[in-house]
């Protein structure tokens, strides 16, 4: 095994390019993944890495290893994973991120039953506004919209992601309902401001007749996260474009409606994303197909689509 621990230290500093990365990967110092690397050097009789202060690249003898033991190394570690097992039960450590609000409101309220059928799996969820590294930081999962997708990566779309416009009731009484998005100029403008893009997001509509517009309105108020717009909305602050799985609650319960109900965005999709391996660990696969299960029981796709009638003012 100590020797499996060095080839896996020489394969994630070649594939991530510093020994940092490769540490942070495998959950180690950086000097316990040199000092595994130097160990397999010294055991090959060969240098695998040329070594510099900015750069780690592969010698010669190196590019010839790493071909030589790559998926040799995934293969061994997939079937360790696929046959890692309490009583007869899939178990490990399951790592997966997704967005704070999304995760809270829709994954979370989802663990207890999860618990019930794999109790030997320890979940590692982490709610962050951000994309994450899925291979480079050792996620087994991944929930969200608009993550790039890297190679190595598989992605299982959950729904189509549609942002609409929304605001309180009370707001639109005490101004007016708009008829047409040229009406929007006359309102307050709640205005996402993307960490992605280092900008605010225009409004760009599309109607249910196909008819396509977008719109860039002054902001009365710039927030980076929906679940604030949503709160603003409520707030009677204004009007916010945001996505639906923010949204729908506040439709229900009618603190909020929409504005301009035949008008909406097409934002890509909420997707589950895995890394692609031969033989996908027992714990990441049964969490992937209960993910896929709960959605269409629950019939998200179908809740979240902006096309259906919602309540509207």
């Amino acid at each position: 095994m100590e020797t499996l621990s060095s080839i896996e230290s020489f394969v994630r500093s070649a594939e991530l390019g510093s020994f940092s990365a490769a540490a942070r990967r495998l959950s180690l110092t950086p000097g316990g993944v040199s000092k595994n690397v130097a160990k397999l050097e010294a055991d090959l009789g060969v240098r695998l890495f040329h070594r510099s202060t900015r750069s780690l690249t592969l010698t010669e003898a190196g590019e010839q290893f790493l071909a030589q033991v790559a998926s040799g190394l995934d293969a061994i570690q997939s079937a360790i994973a696929s046959t890692s097992t309490v009583a007869g039960q899939p178990a490990g450590t399951l790592k997966v991120g997704m967005a704070m609000a999304f995760g809270r409101d829709h994954i979370l309220p989802l663990l207890g039953q999860f618990l019930e059928r794999y109790p030997a799996i320890k979940p590692d969820w982490r709610f962050d506004n951000r994309q994450v590294d899925l291979i480079g930081e050792g996620f087994d999962a991944a929930i969200g919209g608009g993550i790039d997708i890297a190679p190595g990566v598989v992605v299982r779309e959950l729904a189509k992601i549609h942002l609409i416009l929304v605001a309180s009731p009370q707001y639109l009484a005490r101004k007016f309902t708009p008829k047409s998005p040229a009406d929007l100029q006359q309102l307050d403008a709640l205005i996402r401001y993307s960490q992605t893009t280092n900008r605010t997001t225009p409004w760009h509509l599309k109607s249910t007749t196909g008819e396509q517009v977008s719109i860039e309105l002054p902001p009365r108020i710039t927030l980076n996260d929906p679940e604030m717009l949503c709160n603003s909305a409520i707030a009677g602050l204004g009007i916010a474009h945001v996505p639906m799985p923010h949204a729908l609650r506040h439709l229900e319960n009618g603190v909020l409606v929409r504005v301009l109900p035949e008008w909406y965005t097409e934002a890509g999709a909420i997707c589950l994303y895995f890394a692609a391996k031969k033989l996908m660990p027992a714990k990441t696969r049964v969490f992937v197909d209960f993910i896929v299960e709960m959605f269409r029981s629950q019939q998200l796709a179908e809740k979240w689509s902006a096309i259906r009638t919602q309540p509207s003012l």
